[in-house]
């Protein structure tokens, strides 16, 4: 059985994992509008990871009895002023998203919950790889700046992730 702290700071990350989803989604509209579907291509698919995300959380809790309680889910930002600004926002969200998952972390050792403890384990190795992935795709995009050839190029070859 789940305990009721566990069940609830589950339910919020749950929104929290919804309101990712919906930031990438904005994020994707904004790269179709700059003409950048490659960009938008990497976007849809984060905004599918995050759903996914969500959805670990949401079987954790019925798997162990519990009651998912799903909130509104916040309007994110619309518009970007270049690729650089969405994916350094990107990135700090990541940083926001592996903070409250380190909570998560402490409040299941603290209600000596094994279970969550041991699917929290993925979410930590998962957040490494989400702030390294968005860390290197800033990176390449400033060596490359904002206009021409080489963000074409960059566009095309981030287009190719599935």
């Amino acid at each position: 059985m789940i305990s009721q702290n566990i069940q609830e700071a589950f339910n919020k990350q749950i929104n929290a994992e919804l309101y990712s989803s919906y930031l990438y989604l904005s994020m994707a509209a904004c790269f179709e509008s700059l003409n950048l579907p490659g960009f938008a291509n990497w976007m849809k698919v984060q905004a599918r990871e995050e759903n996914e995300h969500a959805m670990k959380l949401f079987e954790h809790i019925v798997q162990r009895g519990g009651e998912v309680e799903l909130e509104s889910i916040d309007k994110p930002k619309v518009k970007w002023e270049s690729a650089v600004e969405a994916i350094e926002d990107a990135l700090n969200h990541e940083k926001k998203v592996t903070g409250m998952i380190n909570d998560l972390v402490d409040l299941a050792a603290k209600e000596n919950d094994h279970a969550a403890g041991v699917l929290l384990q993925w979410f930590v190795s998962e957040q490494v790889e989400e702030e390294a992935n968005a860390d290197d795709l800033l990176q390449k995009l400033k060596m490359v700046g904002t206009s021409g050839a080489p963000l074409l190029m960059l566009d095309q070859q981030v287009g190719k992730r599935e």
